[in-house]
């Protein structure tokens, strides 16, 4: 959007949704290396990672990518409309991005629900010894499932600066990828109920601005409610799993077998 600024044409859109998807995959493959060929944690590599582009960004919109006529705000040119989402209902914010994740999820319970591959990636996350046995290519299926996630990660990125933001600022999130963990425990680990939970938890941070302004509240409220919120559901899962028996310890000495 900002090297074609002058440039007017139908195709600059679909040009930044691909680039936003080749720019998180190759993001993404950073902590699928690392996980493949090094064995770390492919959560925390990505969690730090968070703060790198963080500090990428920040320099990139101070210097190459600075709005001249700025004055002094570290935010990008406006985009023009051939780079904006069109929006779906005049006088709201919805806008097409809503349809694509609605695709994008539908896509995701064909592949994990309907696909050998997705049995593969639950098998792998859930016992890899017994999907070595099988003869599941664990490395491969780190390499496709990142390689999506980031790819989907590009796309929402894009979404959302050539959304309702119109272009490039140091802080472009509030924090959704963190609650997109929220979001995934909430939905049951279920592409289809991550559309419900992922509706909710707009609907807290909706809520938490209108705290703000009418009650005076601290913008913390909409944290600490997704924070319970999770804290409550993984209480609940472990009450339906286990029993909590009160009572003494008795231990049952083992007999030597001869």
């Amino acid at each position: 959007a900002l090297a074609f600024f002058d440039v007017e044409t139908p195709f600059l859109l679909p040009a930044m949704m691909i680039a936003g998807i080749l720019g998180g995959m190759a993001w993404a493959a950073i902590p699928a290396f690392l996980r493949t060929r090094c064995n770390t944690n492919e959560i925390l590599t990505s969690l730090m990672l968070v703060y790198i582009g963080i500090l990428i960004l920040s320099f990139l919109i101070h210097g190459p990518w600075k709005a001249p006529d700025s004055y002094n705000f570290p935010e990008s040119r406006l985009f023009h409309d051939a780079a904006l989402v069109p929006i779906l209902l005049e006088g709201t914010r919805l806008h097409i991005g809503w349809l694509i994740a609605l695709a994008i999820a539908f896509a995701g319970w064909v592949l994990i629900s309907r696909h050998i591959i997705g049995f593969q990636v639950k098998v792998i996350g859930g016992a890899p010894l017994a999907a070595r046995f099988a003869g599941f290519k664990e490395n491969t299926i780190v390499w496709l499932t990142l390689m999506i996630s980031g790819g989907t990660a590009g796309l929402a990125g894009t979404i959302e600066v050539a959304g309702p933001i119109g272009q490039i600022v140091p802080v472009i999130s509030p924090g959704y990828g963190f609650t997109a963990i929220i979001v995934a425990f909430v939905g049951r680990l279920h592409p289809i109920g991550v559309i419900f939970s992922g509706t909710l938890m707009s609907l807290t941070y909706l809520g938490g601005d209108a705290l703000q302004i009418e009650m005076n509240l601290p913008n913390a409220v909409t944290g600490v409610f997704q924070g319970m919120l999770l804290f409550f559901l993984l209480a609940t899962d472990i009450l339906i799993k286990y029993r909590v028996v009160f009572g003494k310890l008795q231990v049952v000495p083992s007999q030597v077998v001869r």
